[in-house]
Order: C-alpha cells, then sequence, then structure tokens
C-alpha cells in the first residue's frame, strides 16, 4: 500500500512500560497500515497490545520507538498542541463507555469537537449525521434519558462531525447488549460503504470482527495474522488457537 493510500500509518512501533527486568514490552516492533474507505478489525488475547496499538495510532499515546502517520502527517514531529488540534480535526474517536458529558444535551455533546477547536458546525453535514445515526428526536435530551444504544450512537455523530481521516473505536459495542450492538456495527459498516470513512475497531468478539473488511491479530505486541474477513468461525478459531498457546506456554 502507498502511503497516499492509507489513513493511518505505523512503522516498527514498539510501547515498552517500565525499565529492566520489571519492563513490559506492549508492542514489539509492529508494522500496520489502514486504508482509506476501510473497516479493520484488531482482535487478540488480553494483554497482546491492541489497545496499545490503538492509543498509539490515535495519538493518545507516544510510542517508545517508531513512527505513526495521519495521512502523511507524522505524528512525532507534532508539538502536544498540535497533536492535539490533530486529534480534534482529523480522527474520531468511539469507546465503549461513551464518555458523554451528562450536563450536555445530545446535540452540545455531538457538537463539542468542533467547539472545543473554535468551529462552526457545517448545519447540512451535522443535520445528515444526525439523522443518520437517528436522532433527530432525541437533539435536547441529556445522555441519562438515553439508552445505551442511543448514548453510543450519540458518540458515533460526535466521532463523525469534524469528518475525520479515521475513526478509531475501542470495544464500542462491549457494554450492549446483542441486538442493539448489532445496530451499531451495522451502521459502523455504513459510514465506510456510504461516506468513504476509515474504521480501525479494537474487539474482542469475532460476531463484530465479522462487519470489518480486514482482521489484524496481535498477540504478544506483535502482528500474527492479518487477513480478508475470514468469517465468524474462522474469527474464533484464530483466537481459540491464540489463547490454548498462551495456555500452555503459562502451564
Amino acid at each position: 500500500m502507498t502511503a497516499n493510500a492509507a489513513a493511518v500509518r505505523v512503522e516498527a512501533l514498539t510501547r515498552t512500560y517500565g525499565s529492566g527486568t520489571q519492563a513490559v514490552h506492549a508492542l514489539a516492533g509492529v508494522d500496520a497500515a489502514f486504508a482509506r474507505g476501510t473497516f479493520t478489525a484488531v482482535m487478540g488475547p488480553s494483554g497482546s497490545g491492541k489497545s496499545t496499538l490503538l492509543q498509539a495510532a490515535a495519538g493518545l499515546d507516544r510510542p517508545t520507538s517508531g513512527r505513526v502517520f495521519i495521512g502523511d502527517t507524522e505524528l512525532s514531529r507534532l508539538s502536544e498542541t498540535r497533536l492535539t488540534e490533530l486529534r480534534r480535526g482529523r480522527i474520531g474517536f468511539i469507546f465503549q463507555a461513551f464518555n458523554l458529558i451528562g450536563a450536555l444535551s445530545v446535540a452540545e455533546n455531538i457538537e463539542l469537537p468542533l467547539r472545543m477547536a473554535g468551529a462552526a458546525p457545517d448545519p447540512a453535514w451535522l443535520a445528515h449525521v444526525v439523522a443518520r445515526v437517528g436522532l433527530g428526536e432525541r437533539l435536547r435530551h441529556r445522555p441519562a434519558e438515553l439508552s445505551g444504544g442511543q448514548q453510543q450512537r450519540v458518540a458515533i455523530a460526535r466521532a463523525l462531525v469534524s469528518r475525520p481521516d479515521v475513526v478509531f473505536c475501542d470495544e464500542p459495542t462491549g457494554a450492549l447488549d446483542t441486538t442493539t450492538a448489532a445496530d451499531v456495527l451495522a451502521l459502523l459498516r455504513a459510514i465506510v460503504d456510504e461516506h468513504g470513512q476509515t474504521v480501525v475497531m479494537v474487539t474482542h468478539d469475532p460476531v463484530a470482527a465479522s462487519y470489518a473488511d480486514r482482521v489484524v491479530v496481535l498477540a504478544d505486541g506483535r502482528i500474527v495474522r492479518d487477513v480478508p474477513q475470514p468469517g465468524v468461525s474462522a474469527i474464533a478459531a484464530m483466537l481459540a488457537s491464540l489463547d490454548r498457546r498462551a495456555a500452555a506456554v503459562e502451564g
């Protein structure tokens, strides 16, 4: 993949916590590129480095070494101020805990990234995003008045309102029931297919991963599988194999 075709790219990425004999190598030289207009699921056993990879790629955590690019912008070259500005304008975030502000209305939560960046919403795009996530009748409500699925839809709308280069999702359906989770995943799939967004999603769920175009599997801080959508059964089998290997090592 050429650099121009990638919405986000990481090169020789490492992340070490602690030092000496207590050092934990969460990432151990990861190379990956995520093409524009694609949906990638990042999976792996607990402690495999998948959330660390997401945080580094999204500019939320500085890697120990290696490089991260959003488009053609290398994050390590940015000051904290410029990195914050880039995250607000070019990166969207969707997390399991929703991270909505309870004192704000749905409309105010959606518009928050723009307000923090000192930008005015594009009324046409804002109306489109609100309609796409089905929140038109809920804009004056507060998060506490919404179901879990509706709160996640607010988080998705908030992530899309600035037209980001890439949307990162960390277990976005982990707190949802099966039916609501399917609705949220279908919405993520639609923003890729209909709007050409790039979505990178960490998940432990093979069903959730089946909505993606591609599955990247990590173990011990390294990519061990990188395959086009293999289907639910094959995803589950890959994860089970890694769990058995981890259990054998620990035993």
